[in-house]
Parts: structure tokens; C-alpha cells; sequence
């Protein structure tokens, strides 16, 4: 495995953060999860998961804090978890050494920092999630004046791939009617969504405006990426964010 298959945040954040985000290649499962597979709830073999996390734990200061992701909006201290598996989509931390980390396969992750690199954390935004406000509660959790925070938005479902319902569209619009633009209408009532444009409008409007990343689509570069929509079956990546020791 050579870590230069994976990505790292381009971003401006102090030295002290890190920051790896995992792709599908470099691990032991075989088809429909090859290679790197991190989930272990998706029918790879529990062992190749294992070695997977294995092998990524060689890069981290620390077992990464594994959160059981159920799409809502519920944010936890990293640090607090020491191996306990709970139902949430965000974790932060202001302890060097502690690993907050969310996995994906076409939801989008979106990692924080602020200017003084003395918190850090991560938000699995999926559609449901973004809407309901995920990205909002992580902010809060951070405990920083929003101004003070930048973020990156990592691999996810690209605008040209997220076909879409009538249902999606309103329940943003009900938020703000300035979400339409992230929507493209492509008849019998389907759209696609930018789900990157919808994480920008969120974080604008509560004054999170230094944002990176933003550019991929997991379901059409196959090569780097696990998909669930593309593919139904697959495994998951990882995004992992902490203060160096």
C-alpha cells in the first residue's frame, strides 16, 4: 500500500491538522468491495475489514473514532468514544492525537478546522443530513465563532450523477428558496442536485465561507471511488481528521 493512493484536504488549515482521506485502493477485500474497504457493515468480510483498518492505522496516531452513521444530525466529542460505537454523523475534537473520521460512498464529508488549529472535526453530510441540518450542529459542536472556521468538502455524488425527486428539491427549498439554484430540472418531475452547491448555501449562510475541496464525483471516477449509487453493493471510505500529537 502506498498512502499516495489516498488524498489529503487542500486547504489552508495550520500544520498542526491532518487530514487523510482514503480511496478504494490499496486494501485486501475482493469484488464488489475491492480494495480498500472500511465498512464493516456492508457484507465484505469481516476480516479483510479488518486488515483494511489495520493497515490504515499504520498512517493514524490513534484508532480512528468509528461512529455508527444513521443520517441525522447528532455530533459527539471524539475524544469520549474510547471504542464505543454510537449513532451519530459528526464528531470534533480539541485533544491532539484523537482521530474523528466518517465513512462514505457518495454521501459527502466535510472536515473543519479553525485558524488556530486547536479543534478539528468531521460531518457525513448525506442528502437527508445536509437538509436536517448536520453541518449546522457540527459547527456549534466545535464551540468556535463560526468566522473563525474554514472547511473542505470531500469525494461525493458530483451534480452531473444526483439524479433526484420532487421531494429533495422542496424539502431544501423549505429551508431556503434560494436552494433551487442547486437544482437542475431533467423532466418527469426528476432533478439533478448539486449536493456540493447545497453544503456552500449552508455554511454561507452561517458564516462559514472559506470553503475547499468540492470537485470530485464518486460515481463516475470508478477507478478512485466506492459508489453506492452506481453500484449498490460496495464498500466505504474514510475521512479522517486530527491535531497532531
Amino acid at each position: 500500500m502506498s498512502a499516495t493512493e489516498w488524498l489529503q484536504a487542500d486547504w489552508p488549515a495550520p500544520a498542526k491538522v491532518r487530514t487523510l482521506i482514503t480511496t478504494r485502493q490499496g486494501g485486501v477485500s475482493p469484488a464488489p468491495y475491492h480494495s480498500f474497504n472500511l465498512g464493516a457493515h456492508v457484507g465484505d468480510n469481516p476480516e479483510h475489514v479488518a486488515s483494511n483498518r489495520e493497515t490504515l492505522r499504520q498512517y493514524l496516531p490513534d484508532e480512528p473514532a468509528w461512529l455508527n452513521q444513521i443520517h441525522g444530525t447528532t455530533v459527539v466529542d471524539a475524544a469520549e468514544l474510547d471504542g464505543t460505537l454510537v449513532d451519530a454523523d459528526g464528531s470534533f475534537s480539541r485533544q491532539p492525537g484523537i482521530v474523528s473520521v466518517v465513512m462514505t460512498a457518495d454521501c459527502l464529508p466535510v472536515l473543519f478546522t479553525n485558524d488556530a488549529g486547536t479543534v478539528v472535526a468531521s460531518a457525513h453530510a448525506g442528502w437527508r443530513g445536509l437538509c436536517d441540518g448536520i453541518l449546522e450542529a457540527t459547527i456549534a459542536a466545535t464551540g468556535e465563532p463560526a468566522i473563525n472556521l474554514m472547511a473542505w468538502l470531500g469525494p461525493a455524488i458530483g451534480p452531473d450523477a444526483f439524479e433526484v425527486g420532487a421531494e429533495v428539491r422542496a424539502a431544501f427549498m423549505a429551508h431556503d428558496p434560494a436552494a433551487d439554484a442547486a437544482f437542475t430540472a431533467i423532466g418527469d418531475d426528476k432533478y439533478l442536485a448539486d449536493i456540493y452547491q447545497l453544503a456552500r448555501q449552508r455554511l454561507a449562510e452561517n458564516d462559514v465561507t472559506r470553503v475547499y475541496g468540492g470537485d470530485f464525483c464518486t460515481v463516475i471516477d470508478r477507478a478512485r471511488f466506492f459508489s453506492y449509487r452506481r453500484d449498490r453493493v460496495t464498500g466505504r471510505m474514510a475521512s479522517l481528521i486530527w491535531l497532531e500529537p
